[in-house]
């Protein structure tokens, strides 16, 4: 009976050792830190006064009474909600971006936000807010291009020279510069909370519904001007053509009759000088010349409904006032006996 009772008790102080052992030993991984809690409060270890045991191995606190609190010593990930914002220009987009950050404050993370849900939900405030201030100081082409040193593509006869249409904006920061603004606008805050904010970046930016139209209704407004100008230099282009094409139709026309009067001058002058050639051979030529010539001009002026009124001593009338007919020989038995 006594033998029996003693193992027992001895089996319920292996059992006590056991489970108090247990409870005071825990071991750390190298990706993680440990703050050590005492009802609630960090408190040091028995050997160690400082709450933050980071080293990995096999570790002792007390039993019952201390709490092993496990923080991430590793790079962690923050993807927050899209949020809907407006750009300096009054056009409302969704900005979804995400940021990395790390614990390099455990006591000062783990007294001011204890856990990762905790933080993630701070993180949320802290880069939304720094987000949405630092979109509603640009323009949304200052979001949408990546950095102010990319050129654009852009046809010269997009660009016109009186106006700003087809001129796009000069980018001045970039989308690349808006990430580091929104770092360093969130960083205070996360240090603070004992968090190493590494970087923020955009994930990705979507235009609003009616966003999109606007942006559509203006780009087809641009084209159509763009169209419009096209046209209008054409139809310019094209008035300057013609003009040209008439002046040098009138000149190639005006140098055509020029050469033209020029060879019926020469015809006629040498076609006269073959006349007068000719009619001035003999007085009879002459005489035929000048009946030839007056008859013409009998053809051209005078038609069956024209009144013509002569004098007496025209040289036009002459021929009607008088035809001389050519005298013929008679022999004496033609002619008439005297009376």
């Amino acid at each position: 009976m006594i033998k029996q009772t003693s193992y027992i008790l001895l089996f319920l102080a292996l059992f006590v050792g056991f489970v108090v052992i247990s409870n005071s030993a825990y071991t750390i991984d190298e990706t993680e830190q440990v703050i050590i809690t005492e009802f609630g409060k960090p408190k040091g270890q028995p050997i160690n006064a400082n709450p933050l045991v980071n080293e990995a191995g096999l570790h002792f606190k007390k039993p019952f009474v201390q709490k092993v609190n496990r923080i991430d010593k590793r790079v962690l990930e923050w993807d927050g909600p899209a949020t809907e914002m407006p750009t300096r220009d009054k056009l409302y987009i969704n900005v979804d971006n995400f940021a990395r950050w790390r614990i390099v404050n455990a006591q000062l993370y783990f007294e001011s936000l204890r856990d990762e849900r905790t933080a993630i939900s701070r993180l949320d405030d802290a880069i939304g807010g720094a987000t949405r201030s630092v979109i509603a100081k640009h323009d949304l082409i200052e979001v949408i291009r990546s950095d102010k040193d990319r050129k654009s593509v852009q046809p010269e006869d997009f660009v016109s020279e009186n106006s700003k249409l087809g001129v796009l904006p000069i980018i001045r920061y970039g989308r690349y510069a808006l990430d580091q603004e929104i770092l360093a606008a969130a960083k205070p805050k996360t240090d603070s909370w004992g968090i190493e904010l590494i970087d923020i970046r955009f994930k990705r930016i979507n235009y609003k519904a009616g966003v999109i139209q606007k942006i559509y209704d203006r780009m087809e407004s641009e084209r159509q001007q763009i169209a419009s100008r096209f046209i209008s230099e054409g139809e310019g282009e094209a008035a300057i053509i013609q003009g040209r094409q008439e002046r040098d139709l009138l000149q190639i026309q005006s140098e055509a009759y020029r050469k033209e009067q020029e060879l019926k001058g020469k015809a006629d002058a040498a076609a006269t000088e073959i006349y007068a050639k000719a009619y001035n051979s003999s007085p009879s030529a002459a005489d035929f010349y000048l009946f030839v010539k007056t008859l013409e001009t009998y053809k051209e002026t005078l038609s069956k409904d024209t009144t013509a009124v002569f004098t007496t001593n025209s040289d036009l009338f002459r021929l009607l006032k008088q035809v001389e007919t050519p005298k013929t020989t008679t022999s004496p038995a033609a002619t008439p006996p005297a009376p």
